[in-house]
């Protein structure tokens, strides 16, 4: 069974080269499937009622005061059971697979430093909330941004 996860984890991750804190990108990719895509699906659409969309949305954390960090603090990246410099990596992938038109200029890659920060305070209970006002936030700074166009 392994040999075949390798397989599509290597056969999806084309695109993914040049992503800014990706190394290998099938390693990445793999960890999506085996960590991730149970709840996020295959797509990153995320479920009704559960996991929420990272399609189109996951990078606009970046652009709000707050959003780097509760990406690193969220139950799901916080606990997830690799190592630091995986899970960085891991998150650096999502960003770019799923997000790439929000990731901001000069984007820096998430490192293991951030990674065991965010692991030491993890989110569990004020998740949702917090997500809801960082969603706003950057909601409200778009509409703002379009209006001025």
């Amino acid at each position: 069974m392994k040999p075949l996860i390798l397989l599509l984890a290597l056969a999806g991750a084309a695109g993914a080269e040049d992503a800014p804190g990706v190394h290998s990108p099938a390693r990445a990719k793999m960890n999506w499937m085996l960590n991730c895509q149970g709840c996020h699906q295959a797509n990153g659409a995320g479920t009704a009622n559960g996991a929420p969309n990272l399609a189109g949305e996951v990078s606009r954390f970046l652009g709000v005061k707050g959003g780097r960090e509760f990406l690193t603090r969220v139950p799901g990246v916080a606990n997830a059971g690799l190592p630091n410099d995986q899970l960085a990596e891991l998150l650096n992938w999502t960003l770019s697979t799923f997000d790439p038109g929000h990731l901001p200029a000069g984007f820096e890659p998430y490192n293991i430093d951030e990674i065991a920060a965010g692991r030491a305070a993890v989110l569990v209970s004020d998740a949702p909330e917090m997500r809801a006002r960082l969603v706003e936030e950057f909601s409200a700074a778009e509409g703002t941004a379009r209006k001025g166009d």
